[in-house]
């Protein structure tokens, strides 16, 4: 691969992704419903990483057609979850907040933080192009292992996501805090589960004779996301809703509990 091969396929994603979260704006500002954010994003980020792993669309080599598979199947399971989940809500907790604090400029501050996801999911859609378009052939060793830890993120996050819906669905449980199976280990292991899966690209696109240079890159990819659930959209804005509406009671989930990484209950 060329550094002007390289280029343009960085802007192409670029621009993609950008326009994609405009159309998220939109969306957004239509319906009233932020929950739909993320969905569009889902599959926004599915189609841009599917369309860079098979292009330049001729002479497709298996590498392209599997990488292509894989994000495609990722983009298919959380997609569809978000999708289901948007629909059952009339707005997302944590854009609400934020644009309480925006007020009057919400509009506007929202189209300016949709473009800001933009830009810092451009590493993850480089890993996929990245992992797709490596020269070896057949898959290696670790090009398996990539494929097997995928497999374990997605039917992790599934399990998860699955795990929450059942208990939110009993009445029982409403007003309490879901700390049963993988929940019990991890206060968002679906997050856990999402980030494991991105760590598949770097293993698929790095090569460690040093042949494939540009295969580095995609370690940007999981710290992106890491950097993310961690810090920025994921555990902290969800944390701060869950404190508002379940007070002592996740105060005392979040001693007990591991934050990210899935560990033992203790305090």
């Amino acid at each position: 691969m060329t550094v002007a091969q390289a280029f343009f396929a960085l802007m192409a994603i670029a621009v993609a992704l950008s326009a994609i979260m405009a159309v998220a704006w939109l969306v957004q500002q239509r319906t009233g419903n932020s929950g739909w954010v993320d969905t569009i994003w889902t599959f926004g980020l599915g189609a841009v990483g599917v369309a860079g792993a098979l292009a330049p669309f001729d002479a497709l080599g298996s590498r392209q057609i599997i990488v292509a598979m894989i994000i495609a199947l990722w983009t298919a399971r959380l997609g569809l979850h978000i999708a289901q989940r948007s629909s059952s809500i009339t707005d997302d907790p944590r854009y609400v907040e934020m644009a309480r604090q925006w007020g009057s400029d919400a509009p506007r501050q929202m189209f300016w933080l949709l473009q800001k996801q933009a830009w810092v999911t451009v590493p993850l859609a480089l890993a996929v192009f990245l992992a797709a378009h490596h020269p070896a052939s057949p898959f290696r060793t670790q090009d398996i292992a990539a494929l097997l830890l995928m497999t374990a993120a997605i039917v992790g996050e599934g399990l998860s996501d699955h795990q929450l819906r059942t208990f939110k669905a009993d009445p029982a449980n409403k007003g309490r805090v879901c700390d049963a199976g993988l929940w019990s280990l991890s206060r968002h292991p679906n997050y856990f589960f999402e980030w494991l899966g991105w760590l598949a690209y770097p293993l698929l696109a790095i090569d460690l004779t040093g042949s494939y240079g540009w295969g580095w890159l995609s370690l940007l990819a999981p710290a992106c996301m890491y950097w993310l659930l961690v810090y920025v959209s994921g555990i902290p804005p969800l944390e701060e809703h869950m404190l508002r509406s379940r007070g002592q009671a996740f105060r005392d989930y979040q001693a007990r509990t591991s934050a990210f990484f899935p560990m033992p209950p203790g305090r």
